[in-house]
């Protein structure tokens, strides 16, 4: 019984989530980043091409949202453990949400084997009504897992990609 605890916090906080019908879940696994390397797209715009071999560095990604507070109170205390083994690049505030970006280091100081997203209170600056597959949901909590051989200058643009809130910070801060 004493070790309980520390098997439930251990647990990976998407594996605990998939199929909670609470929250959304989306898990991109590293068969997709393998066909996407594979691919060769020839493209004009250097931007896409840009990204194109961003995504190609990475083997993971993974997302949960939810608006349950519960959940959200469980997904916190994940992310305060996990976060003990990253380092923190950033924490953004803003009218009561949050948003902080850890990593852990990779290969040299240029790149990170993970990026670790996390934005919560993200209902007290969002006016717009959100639906995602028919059904309208209220968003408190995000977390991003993003595994690979990221390269630290290129985050900025991932996460503008992806239309993380706070993301646009990362460029001031490279």
């Amino acid at each position: 019984l004493l070790i309980m605890p520390f098997t439930s916090m251990a647990q990976d906080i998407f594996s605990k989530y998939d199929g909670n019908p609470d929250v959304t879940y989306v898990s991109v696994k590293p068969k997709t980043f393998q066909i996407l390397a594979k691919m060769d797209l020839s493209t004009d715009d250097p931007d896409a091409q840009e990204y194109l071999e961003m995504v190609k560095s990475i083997t993971s990604l993974k997302t949960i949202i939810t608006g349950e507070e519960t959940i959200s109170a469980d997904i916190t205390s994940w992310v305060t453990s996990k976060s003990r083994d990253l380092e923190e690049l950033m924490e953004v505030k803003d009218d009561g949400s949050q948003v902080k970006f850890y990593v852990k280091e990779g290969k040299d100081s240029n790149h990170v084997k993970e990026l670790l997203i996390y934005v919560n209170g993200i209902d007290k600056v969002m006016n717009e009504k959100v639906e995602i597959n028919g059904k309208e949901r209220k968003i408190e909590t995000v977390v991003v897992s993003l595994t690979g051989d990221i390269d630290l200058n290129e985050i900025s643009k991932l996460t503008d990609k992806m239309n993380i809130p706070g993301g646009s910070h990362l460029e001031k801060n490279k």
